[in-house]
C-alpha cells in the first residue's frame, strides 16, 4: 500500500478525472462534433466513460461488473482474480480488452485511470480492498456484508464521508421498487405501534458447523494463488474446497447466515423503521453431534443454526422499542394466527422472511428468494392488501450496480448519490447491526478454567452494547470480536 504522501495526491487526480467526465461537454461543447456525426445514437465520447475494474472477477463478481459496465456504456479496463480457471473466465470474455490481475494491490498501484471499482471477493477480502480504493480517491461498490467485522464498517464509512467516495453495498434488493409498499404502510401507521420483528432463513446450504478440514497443498489448482486468496487471514496451507464457495462458513474468512443473507433480509425492516445500532444482542446455537466431535459448535466456524435476540430504541416509525429475532438453520418463527394457515408467510415455502408485527396486524415479506418480493399486509380487522403477483424488473437486479454508476459520473454531491438506497452511510450502520449477531456467536464460545480445572463457559448472557463506541460494556472478552488480526501487509 501506498504512504500517506503518495496516496493523498492520487484522490486529487481522480476527482479531477470525474469533474472532466461531468464538465467536460459544457466546458467545450463549442469545440465538438455532434454525437449523431461520430458514432450514431446512444454514442459516448471516451471522456464519459468511467473506467471501471473489478476485484472479483468471478460468480458474483462476474455479473456485479457486467451491471455496472451497463452493457458497454462504461469501460472496464482492469480485471483482479486469485483464478482465472473458473468463472471468472465469464468476465475475461465480456471484456477481452481489460488487463488482468491477480493482487488487487498491485492492479490498483498499476492503473492509475481506475474511477470505480466493484467488490465482489469472500467476505474477509471485503474491508482491506475497499479501503485500499479509497485510499487512492476511487469510488466503490462491495458485495454484502459490506465488511467482515464490525470495526472495518465503521472505518469504511467514515472514509467513503470524508474522502468524497460514492459507495454502494450490493444487496440490491434495496432497489427493489416494491420495498416502496413496505414503506407505505409503515408510514401510514396501519400496523399502530410496531414492537416486534421476525426474520428467518434456511441457510446455510454449505458446510459448517464443526472443526475447519484438514489443510492438503497436493491438492491446491495451479491456477490459484491461495496466498492472494488468504489476504489478511492467518497464514495456513491450502484447504481443499474453501475456495470457491464454503469459505461462508468459517469465520476465518466467512460470515456465516447473516452475512449471506442477513444484509438482504435485515435491510427490510432496518430501512423501512429507521433503526440504528441495537442496544444489545442475545443468542444460542445448534449443536453438531458427530463420531469426531460433539459439542454447541467448533470455534473456528460458524454453528448449524443460531437463533438471536437484538433489541432497538423507539424511531419516528415504530412508536415503542423493537425487538427483533433472527433465526438460521432452517429454523422458523410461528405461523401468527392473522395469516390463513395455507398462506406462505415471507417468501415462497416460507423459507426465507420477515415478519414485521404491529399491534394492529402484520407485514410479511421477504427480498431474498427465486420468488417475488410480494410483500402482503394483514390487518385484525381482516383488511389485507398484497404486491403484484409478478414482479416486473426492467433492470437486471433493479438497476442497483447501475444507479451507482450514474451516481459517481454525478459526483459525491449529487442527487444521484443520495438516491442511493445502500451508500456506506446507511449500509455502515445496518452491516454493524447484522455482525451484531456474530459477535454474539462467537462470544458464546468463551471459555474459562473454572476453580475445579475444568472448562466452562462463562459468555452466554445478554450481550450490552455501546453502538456509538463500538464496545460491549458487560463482557470485555466479547470485545475482540468487533475487529480482527490482520496479517502484514493487508491491514484496513
Amino acid at each position: 500500500m501506498k504512504n500517506k504522501s503518495q496516496s493523498s495526491k492520487q484522490p486529487s487526480t481522480n476527482q479531477s478525472r470525474r469533474s472532466f467526465i461531468k464538465k467536460g461537454a459544457l466546458a467545450t461543447s463549442i469545440f465538438i462534433v455532434p454525437r449523431h456525426v461520430l458514432g450514431g445514437v446512444g454514442y459516448l465520447a471516451p471522456s464519459d466513460r468511467l473506467n471501471l475494474a473489478a476485484i472479483g472477477a468471478g460468480g458474483k463478481g462476474s455479473s456485479d461488473i457486467f451491471n455496472a459496465s451497463v452493457n458497454g456504456r462504461e469501460k472496464v479496463v482492469a480485471l483482479c482474480d486469485v483464478d482465472f480457471s473458473g468463472s471468472a473466465k465469464k468476465s475475461v470474455e465480456n471484456f477481452p480488452k481489460a488487463k488482468l490481475y491477480a493482487d488487487y494491490r498491485e492492479m490498483l498501484e498499476k492503473e492509475k485511470g481506475i474511477d470505480a471499482v466493484t467488490i465482489s471477493t469472500p467476505d474477509h477480502v471485503h474491508g482491506p480492498a475497499a479501503a485500499n480504493a479509497m485510499e487512492r480517491g476511487i469510488h466503490v461498490y462491495v458485495q454484502k456484508p459490506m465488511t467482515h467485522n464490525i470495526r472495518e464498517a465503521r472505518i469504511l464509512t467514515e472514509m467513503a464521508r470524508t474522502n468524497k467516495i460514492v459507495s454502494q453495498m450490493g444487496n440490491q434488493g434495496g432497489s427493489n421498487p416494491l420495498l416502496g409498499m413496505v414503506q407505505k404502510w409503515v408510514d401510514s401507521g396501519v400496523l399502530g405501534s410496531i414492537s416486534k420483528v421476525q426474520v428467518w432463513t434456511n441457510r446455510p446450504v454449505w458446510p459448517q458447523g464443526g472443526p475447519m478440514p484438514s489443510p492438503d497443498p497436493t491438492m491446491k489448482p495451479e491456477s490459484l494463488d491461495w496466498n492472494l486468496w488468504l489476504g489478511p487471514a492467518p497464514e495456513k496451507p491450502y484447504i481443499p474446497n474453501m475456495h470457491p464457495f464454503n469459505w461462508r462458513g468459517w469465520w476465518d474468512y466467512g460470515t456465516g447466515a447473516l452475512g449471506d443473507v442477513g444484509c438482504h433480509l435485515i435491510d427490510i425492516p432496518f430501512r423501512t423503521l429507521g433503526l440504528r445500532y441495537p442496544t444489545d444482542a442475545e443468542c444460542s446455537v445448534g449443536s453438531v453431534f458427530s463420531q469426531m466431535w460433539t459439542a454447541d459448535y467448533h470455534p473456528e466456524g460458524c454453528p448449524p443454526s443460531s437463533f438471536i435476540t437484538l433489541h432497538f430504541g423507539a424511531t419516528e416509525k415504530t412508536r415503542s422499542p423493537i425487538e427483533m429475532t433472527w433465526s438460521d438453520g432452517g429454523i422458523r418463527p410461528s405461523h401468527p394466527d392473522i395469516i390463513p394457515a395455507d398462506n406462505d408467510i415471507g417468501g415462497k415455502s416460507s423459507a426465507n422472511g420477515v415478519l414485521i408485527i404491529g399491534e394492529k396486524g402484520i407485514i410479511s415479506t421477504n427480498i431474498n428468494d427465486s420468488s417475488p418480493l410480494m410483500p402482503k399486509l394483514y390487518l385484525n380487522d381482516g383488511t389485507t392488501e398484497f404486491g403484484p403477483e409478478v414482479e416486473e424488473n426492467e433492470e437486471p437486479e433493479y438497476g442497483h450496480q447501475r444507479k451507482w454508476v450514474d451516481a459517481c459520473k454525478a459526483g459525491f454531491d449529487s442527487p444521484e448519490h443520495r438516491a442511493l438506497t445502500s451508500s456506506f452511510d446507511y449500509a455502515g450502520p445496518m452491516t454493524e447491526t447484522v455482525l451484531m449477531g456474530n459477535l454474539a456467536i462467537r462470544s458464546y464460545m468463551l471459555r474459562e478454567e473454572n476453580s475445579d480445572g475444568k472448562m466452562e463457559f462463562f459468555a452466554r448472557k445478554k450481550l450490552l452494547w455501546d453502538g456509538e463506541n463500538m464496545r460491549i460494556t458487560n463482557l470485555e472478552e466479547a470485545n475482540q470480536f468487533v475487529g480482527r488480526t490482520y496479517r502484514e501487509g493487508w491491514k484496513v
